[in-house]
């Protein structure tokens, strides 16, 4: 009788659990998502949403993520706050933006004169940047992934042609991250001003410059209209976006579901640096004729040579000051001079043969 009972009951322990974890696989969730960008913005936006789209395909419905816009959650450049607190799941922005709340989390979007979009998708993935970033956010109850490159984005559009550091001196610019902290040791006033609000901020004269990304993006702005002179860029070599995700929410979520987010955020990321690079040829092909006042430049090397200087100041500050940091950049540093080793013998020579010959 005795080890009858306890059969029984063991059966019925193995049912149990058998049921539950049927019952777990079953259950729907569904997560809300804050975007910095506006509804239908494009590439960034698409980007969402394509997220949206292989989560809800690869786990057959069971999970869905319902997306918010800043028009509807009125608080673009506050979706760390409202993920942290849990008012929302999931986030998408760019980590730079919170460097005012938490100083390190600048580090993980673009660093000036730095790692190109490829350098730095390996880095996040196999040179210990994934677990840096974690580090840095996971005592704000959240999770951080690579949400989608950019590539090179432009150096900015000015009123006035920049000849001299004198012509920096004093200039008010709509530039945020770490190239914003390098810009104002030579003498720019930089601010940081939510995209919606960018082009009204150049019209009236609150900005004298902008910087947001690349043709394709800063056409449909119509920054064009208001400024001639467009520089080529050095401040943000691989402008990576993220994604942003409550842990706890995460923690909620059975084990499959977690892997479907990550590989959902992995190609959505994929996706939009292929996007970008197709987008800004395509704007980039037809801004000659279409707008022929913009000018493009290139920065003088004396203001190079300034910002690259002033960028390894701000940097040894930043690693003397906090040894979370200092990893951070070490990392970095290391890492680009590896992988840059490869790039000069493979891409750069590449595009150097292709010069010759054409």
């Amino acid at each position: 009788m005795k080890i009858r009972s306890i059969l029984s009951a063991t059966v019925l322990a193995v049912a149990t659990t058998f049921t539950s974890t049927q019952a777990l696989a079953q259950d729907t969730f569904t997560l809300r998502l804050a975007e910095t960008w506006g509804p239908n913005f494009p590439i960034f936006g698409d980007t969402t949403k394509n997220f949206a789209e292989r989560v809800e395909k690869m786990s057959d419905g069971r999970l869905k993520v319902r997306i918010d816009s800043a028009n509807k959650h009125k608080a673009p450049l506050g979706v760390f706050d409202m993920v942290k607190a849990g008012q929302y799941d999931m986030g998408h922005s760019a980590s730079y933006y919170w460097k005012g709340k938490v100083p390190n989390t600048l580090f993980f979007t673009s660093m000036p004169f730095g790692m190109n979009a490829m350098e730095q998708y390996a880095w996040f993935y196999h040179g210990g940047g994934m677990e840096l970033m974690q580090e840095v956010y996971e005592p704000h109850n959240m999770l951080s992934f690579p949400g989608g490159n950019t590539g090179v984005q432009m150096g900015g559009w000015f009123r006035d042609e920049i000849e001299s550091l004198d012509d920096l001196d004093g200039l008010k610019m709509r530039i945020p991250g770490f190239a914003g902290e390098v810009f104002a040791e030579v003498g720019v006033n930089p601010t940081n001003i939510a995209p919606g609000e960018l082009y009204t901020a150049l019209e009236r004269n609150t900005i004298d410059a902008v910087e947001w990304v690349g043709p394709a993006l800063d056409l449909r702005l119509g920054f064009q209209q208001i400024a001639d002179y467009y520089y080529t860029g050095w401040h943000e070599p691989a402008t990576e976006l993220q994604f942003l995700v409550n842990k706890k929410v995460w923690d909620k979520l059975p084990a499959d579901l977690q892997e479907i987010m990550r590989i959902a955020m992995r190609t959505a990321s994929y996706d939009m640096l292929v996007h970008s690079q197709h987008a800004n040829s395509e704007a980039w092909a037809n801004i000659k004729e279409e707008y022929p006042n913009v000018q493009i430049k290139q920065f003088p090397q004396d203001i190079f040579q300034a910002m690259y200087k002033a960028n390894e100041k701000l940097l040894d500050e930043a690693a003397d000051e906090n040894e979370q940091a200092a990893r951070i950049v070490k990392s970095q540093e290391e890492y680009l001079e590896k992988s840059r080793a490869y790039t000069n013998i493979s891409e750069r020579a590449y595009l150097n043969t292709m010069d010759e010959v054409e």
